[in-house]
Order: structure tokens, then sequence, then C-alpha cells
């Protein structure tokens, strides 16, 4: 409904009178003529038509008035998830002085966005937008609320929805809203948009996608009221077009090893085809020696030793590398590097558990990959423990994630890869989750309670517990995500249920997040990234190749270590780290091996093994190696420096990974390393003593720290410095500390 001018001058004068004679003229104003339309215009909604231009413009952000604490004595829900509380705070706080519908113009809303009055956010919106025009019409009218049989907008259509972006182009977007009563509005000036890797492409508050110089794939985000759709696009490498890339391994001096057919389907050949989307030629594949240590490293935590080198390197057997795999699979570090993983994401903490529990949880742990018990066994065993817990050690995770709604956004997180959190307070912005969502997940655990009995403390389930949404007071009713709510009462332990649904084949999220957190841990980068953060609007870089894995995964019954074989196996993974002229710039093809730098406590592990010493650590036995270490609260400097997670969360991204400067200072000046590498029984003094020959110590030193001969002018170089000195010892342990200061040592490559 459109006013004129000369109706405004009419109802700013009518607010002399006051608002009630005001409201009455308002009433009685004939509006202007509009043009005929075959529908009839919606009628003015503060949900449908004031929520977004507030979304839109930022005021409900959490950085304005959408914070705890609002802004000035304003607030506002953050992302408008509250209408009835907004619509409050605007028309009936403060006084009334926030609208005024009998002279609009006078509206503290409409100064304080349009720069009529100061405003901390400065101006929000031009007097002559659109938007502007809206937040009038809407106070002239008499601010209404409106009314629940008013359209609401079910869904929104983002065009084009896909497409093929050159490097340093633009692709203007639209969004449609589609509305209950089945018309549809261009709302792209209200939709909000957010790329997911601004390193490929950035978009524009108006929709403007522009691509950037780097190959890839991007998805960019647009939400209007509540809903969301992705736009996704493919960006190739500009150059000319490239060969198919090869699928089969070549080993360096033995004869080819081939990858069989379906394992080849479902990686190299999946891989590939992206590659030649992308227009991006891989690295060559990797010798031996570097194989050898890219596998120590990734699956059981541990540097091979110099002999266990020497011995493969030695093996001529075509199939020495998946006999490798095998028998690493086999190896009791193992266990010990799975568990420190899993221990990080369920939360083995010593603080919350005590250390005899947190012990007995961890070694519940262990002993699961120990004995390759299937990651779907291994789920529904955590998820529906009960009984005495000295006998059920998998419910401790109920002791330290204590409440229900954190049990709910954490078994979401670790064994689907979903976030919720967010809709805890408001709907989540960048997902289809709802509080009622939210709240339907943490009724599965609401009936969890440990109770003392005869046999000690024991984990029940107490009943019919209920769960009242927070916002309208309603019941919950125990329902998975994207599951419609059961009729009828509920019978048993709602937790069964859940584990049911949870693990089963037909799960969108179970397979494909384990599968994606493998890929991740192996090839440095997860097809979904963050790994725990599966949503519409953050699609995997390579969904045929992700659903590919979690099939795979399924076929085996969730076995990891077929998993762990199949990614070992292939091309992708036994690609070189280093780039060629046209990978550089790719982060999420895997057209090569990231450079990855080592955790923690397999580099500390490392650089004991490498200088023959050992450490204790407190309250630990003596002879205990990091990835053993159960308790994250062992006090220990390196450790904490280099990334160690506190245990926190359930996040992936407690476990720091990038490198720091303080890193690269504590290698290379502590005195704590030094006295490792100079220690009088330590590997380089024994090393020294045993071989006389120059030759024969240095292969011996790379061996140690590289896990490879050193090539001609290494040997001639680190000869030359041996003789030069007469201290031989002491030029031994320059060697190694170089050696253990360089990129080669420090990161897996």
């Amino acid at each position: 409904m459109r006013y004129s001018k000369k109706d405004r001058r009419n109802w700013q004068a009518g607010f002399g009178l006051g608002l009630p004679i005001a409201l009455c003229l308002l009433q009685a104003l004939p509006p202007q003529t509009a043009a005929a339309s075959d529908a009839a215009p919606r009628s003015l909604n503060f949900e449908n038509d004031i929520i977004p231009i507030l979304d839109r413009y930022g005021c409900n952000s959490s950085g304005c008035h959408g914070k705890a604490e609002g802004q000035n004595g304003f607030k506002l829900s953050v992302f408008g998830f509250d209408p009835a509380a907004d619509y409050r705070a605007l028309v009936m706080e403060g006084r009334g002085r926030r609208v005024f519908p009998a002279a609009p113009g006078r509206s503290l809303l409409l100064r304080k966005v349009g720069g009529g009055t100061p405003h901390g956010g400065g101006v929000r919106i031009d007097p002559q937008r659109p938007e502007f025009q809206t937040l009038y019409d809407w106070i002239a009218t008499g601010a209404p609320f409106g009314s629940p049989d008013d359209p609401r907008v079910v869904a929104i259509d983002v065009q084009p929805d896909e497409g093929q972006l050159a490097t340093g182009s633009r692709q203007p977007l639209s969004v449609t809203a589609t509305w209950s009563d089945g018309q549809q509005q261009d709302v792209t000036q209200l939709a909000s948009f957010q790329s997911n890797n601004e390193g490929l492409a950035t978009v524009d508050e108006q929709g403007l996608v522009t691509s950037g110089d780097a190959p890839g794939s991007v998805a960019v985000m647009a939400t209007y009221l509540g809903h969301v759709d992705v736009f996704t696009a493919i960006i190739p490498r500009s150059e000319s077009r490239i060969a198919a890339p090869p699928v089969d391994v070549t080993v360096a001096g033995a004869a080819t090893v081939s990858i069989p057919p379906t394992e080849r389907a479902v990686i190299d050949t999946l891989v590939d085809r992206r590659l030649r989307t992308l227009n991006i030629p891989p690295s060559p594949p990797v010798d031996d020696a570097t194989y050898l240590r890219r596998v120590f490293l990734d699956i059981i935590g541990t540097l091979p030793t110099a002999q266990e080198s020497r011995t493969f390197l030695a093996d001529t057997r075509p199939d020495r590398r998946r006999r490798l795999v095998d028998a690493l699979l086999q190896r009791p570090e193992y266990a010990d590097y799975w568990a420190l993983k899993w221990a990080d994401l369920l939360r083995v903490n010593r603080r919350a558990l005590g250390r005899k529990n947190a012990y007995r949880y961890y070694q519940w742990i262990r002993e699961s990959f120990a004995n390759n018990i299937k990651l779907d066994q291994f789920a529904r065993e955590l998820i529906t423990a009960e009984g005495p817990i000295d006998e059920n050690p998998a419910a401790h995770f109920y002791k330290v994630v204590s409440k229900p709604n954190e049990m709910a956004s954490t078994v979401s997180q670790v064994f689907l890869g979903v976030r919720i959190e967010c809709a805890q307070c408001h709907h989540h912005p960048f997902d289809r989750w709802s509080q009622a969502d939210y709240y339907g997940m943490q009724a599965f655990f609401t009936e969890v309670a440990f109770k003392p009995t005869s046999q000690g403390e024991s984990l029940v389930n107490i009943g019919k517990a209920k769960t009242k949404h927070p916002r309208t007071g309603e019941l919950v009713k125990a329902h998975a995500l994207a599951e419609p709510v059961q009729d009828g009462p509920e019978a048993g332990d709602r937790r069964k249920r859940l584990a049911g649904w949870m693990t089963s084949a037909q799960n969108p999220w179970f397979a494909r997040n384990l599968a994606n957190r493998l890929w991740a841990h192996f090839l440095g980068r997860g097809l979904v990234e963050p790994v725990d953060d599966f949503r519409l609007t953050n699609p995997p870089s390579n969904a045929p190749l992700l659903d590919g894995l979690a099939n795979l995964l399924i076929e085996n019954d969730f076995d990891q270590q077929a998993v762990i074989r199949l990614i070992t196996s292939s091309a992708t993974y036994q690609r070189s780290s280093s780039p060629n002229a046209s990978n550089h710039s790719d982060r999420q093809a895997y057209s090569r091996y990231p450079l990855k730098r080592i955790e923690a406590e397999v580099l500390f592990d490392a650089v004991c093994q490498t200088t023959g010493t050992s450490e204790k650590f407190r309250g630990v036995p003596a002879g205990s190696r990091a990835i053993q270490l159960w308790d994250s609260e062992v006090p220990h400097y390196f450790l904490r420096l280099f990334g160690r997670p506190v245990r926190a969360t359930a996040c992936e991204c407690e476990r720091v990974a990038e490198p720091t400067v303080g890193q690269v200072l504590h290698v290379l000046n502590s005195p704590d390393i030094q006295a490792k590498l100079a220690h009088a029984g330590g590997r380089v003094a024994n090393l020294e003593r045993q071989f006389s020959q120059p030759d024969m110590l240095v292969e011996e030193l790379y061996l140690t720290f590289f896990n490879r001969p050193p090539d001609e002018a290494e040997r001639n170089t680190a000869i030359e410095y041996l003789q030069r000195h007469q201290d031989r010892r002491v030029a031994a342990e320059d060697l190694a500390w170089s050696m253990l200061n360089s990129l080669e040592f420090l990161f897996n490559h």
C-alpha cells in the first residue's frame, strides 16, 4: 500500500492531535491507486517484511542489537529467531518512540537507519532504497504484526544453482522466494550471501560472485527468512587442457603396482575426473622411501627405524606396499595412535572423570581399535551404554558430557559431522535446523542419569523425562534430525532408537562423516571442510568421491582398516607432495599429497626415537610414549606448544595444526632437544662410535632421521663437514640437529 507525500504531511500534522486520533485519520486516508495486478498484494507482515530487512542490514546480528545484552538499550533476537520479542522491542518498548504511526518520518527507527539521527552503526539504509520505503509503509499502516494466516516463505531458489566460472570472472545470482500461497517474489536485494571459500570466490551484498585465480570448487550460500539455497561452481585452471592423468602407481625401481578396478573406481577414477574438469595435472608418484615414512606416520603415528627403512627399501616384491600396510595395521602402535585421536573427540578428561575412570574410558577406546571393532558398533556401544560404569566404561562419556544438550551436540558433531549448537538458541543461520530440531535431539538424552547401586555407580534410564521448547513452552518429542516426529507413546530407551537410526546404512551423515574424517586424516583436508561441519551450505568438494568412500565403508561393515587399505593403495595417496608447474595453487582437488605438520605427540616421539632417548612423563609409567598418553592434562611444554588439545570440546579445531614462530624457535634453541642430541648414551653418540667410516655414518643418520639414504650431493656435503671438524661427535650432532630442524623431518610429506 503506497501513500502520497501529501498524505504523509497530513499524518505528521495529525501526530500533534495524539496517537488515537492520528490512527483514525490514517485509516480514513485513501491509498494511491496501484497498477492492476492479477494477484492481490500481500498485506505487510512484521515477520515477512521487516525481519528480512533487519537481517539484510545486520541490525539483529551478534555484533549489533542481536548480541546478548543488546546495544544502547535496544535488543533484538539474533538473526530474528523470535519475531514476537523483536516486535515488542520495536513497537512497545522505549516509550513507543521507535515507531510513530501518526508521524512515520519521526520514528526513531527511520531516523537512525536513514542517518537523520546519530547512530553508532552509521547510515544503514539509504532513504531512497525500497527497503526504507517498506519500513515507512509498515509504520504508516499502524506497524502491524500480521496474522498467523498470512502467507509464509516455504522455500528459496538461487539461480543459477551451479556453473563453471573462468578465473577472474563474475556471476550475478538471483534469489526467488516461494510463498505458501503459491506466489513467487524476487528477494535478491534482501537475501544474505556468503562464500564457503573466499580464496576461490567472493560474493558481495548484491549476490555478485567473483572468482579468484586458484582452481577448485566453491559454494555460495544465500539465506532469506531462515531458508537457504546454494550456488556451486567449478573454477578450472585457465591454461591449456591436459591429458587424462594415469591411474596406476609407478614405483621407483620396481614394476608398476596396479590398483584393483573397484578401488580405482572409488578413488582414483573420481579424483582424476575432477582433475580433468579443473584442468590440473597431478604430481608424479613417490618413491618407496617417501611412501614408507608417510604410511608409518599416517597409520601408526610412529617413524620407521633405520633398520625398518633398510629392510623395506631392499624388498623387490611388487606387492610390498600392500604388505607394509597390512603389517602396520597389526602393530600395537595402531591402537595407541587411533585411541589418542578418538580420546580427543570423545573427551577423555581426567579433571572431569578422575584418574581411574578416565583411564578405564581410554582403555575401552584403545581396545576397540586394537580389536578392530567396527565403527558402527563402536558408536552404538557408546550411545547406548548402561549399567555399572566399572563394567561398561563407555558410560563415562555421559560423565564428561554431563548435560542432555551437550550430549546431543557432541554426538551429532562427532558421529554425524553436524553442528547443531546454534539451534539451541535460534534457527541455525547456515542450515535448516530449528530449535525444535535441536530439542528433538536433546530429548533422546533427558532420561540419562547416574545412580548408586550395590554394584557401584550405574548409568540408568530414569523414565519419561519431558523436554519443552524454551520459547513456545510446547512439549518436544525425541526425533532425529530431518526425521518426522512419531505419533504415539515412546517405548523403551530412546537412545537405542537413536543409535539404530544413526548407524543405519541409510543414514545420510554417519558413513559419510566417518569416511570424510578418514580421508582428511590421510589426505590432509576433508572433502567436507571443516570435517565436522556437514550442511547444505558447505557441500563436499567432490561429492561423488565422498559418496563412494561412504559406500565402501558400508559395504565393508564399517571396517576402518578396509578403508585405510583402500586409501593408502590409491594413486591419489601415493602422489608426491612436490607441486608441478600447474597444481601449485590446488588446495582441494588432491592433485598432490599435502605437506602436513606432524601432530604434537607424534613429533615428540619422533624426536625421542631419532635421538635414542626416552621421556618420563609425570604420573605415567616410565617408557610410555607420547601417543600413549591417555591423560591430556599431563604437563609438558613441547606438547602444549605444538598444539595438543585440552579436550574441552568435540571440535577437531582444538588440535592446532598450523606451525607457529614459537615452535620454530623451540626446535632451533631448546636446551631439552640439544640435551637429547648430545646425550652420551644417545643414538648420535652410539652411531659415531659404531661407524668409523664417514660415508657409513652419514647414511645411517639419513636413514634414522629421513628414512632414506642421502643423495650424492647430500652425502658429499655431510662427509666434508665431518672431516673438516676435529671433534667428530660434535660434528655428527650438528648434522643431526640440522636434520631435526628440516621441513623433511617436521612435516609428513
